[in-house]
């Protein structure tokens, strides 16, 4: 190969720096690219396509390792669909849908928290109507009174 793409041409095609290149490369996400008779490295635009499909399944959420699984997996289909996506996409699916349920709750606690006007967390810990969920463990604390 004569002709391609240097590092830094494929990083900002794909909108990473060049020390993520490098990394993916070490990793084996990235094929070895050749190199150039000066030692340049000499990238085809399908490493562009990779480093966008890497970047997007970890927006989707997906950690590297899961990634790389999944490239690893499709390199290896020949032509038939591989079924891993498909888990991989239902688990990571379930996985937001359990986030999303703890981040609602999470948001409540703290808009009631808000709400009531509480300021220090000991006092409203023994306070009859603190909205924190951690109350029930100080239960037998508890005093009749003003909220925090």
């Amino acid at each position: 190969m004569s002709t391609g793409l240097r590092s830094g041409q494929v990083a900002e095609a794909a909108g990473v720096n060049i020390q993520t290149l490098r990394y993916y490369e070490r990793r084996g996400l990235l094929a070895e690219p050749e190199r150039s008779n000066g030692g340049h490295r000499l990238y085809g635009e399908e490493a562009v396509t990779a480093l966008r499909v890497i970047k997007a399944a970890q927006r989707l959420g997906f950690t590297l390792e899961e990634v790389a699984e999944l490239l690893e997996a499709g390199r290896h289909r020949h032509g038939r669909p591989v079924a891993r996506l498909q888990e991989r996409a239902q688990a990571k699916l379930a996985e937001v849908d359990a986030k999303i349920t703890d981040l609602t709750t999470i948001r409540t606690a703290l808009a009631a928290a808000v709400e009531a006007g509480c300021d220090d967390l000991t006092v409203c810990a023994g306070s009859a109507c603190c909205p924190i969920p951690f109350t029930d463990l100080a239960e037998e604390n508890r005093h009749a009174g003003p909220c925090c």
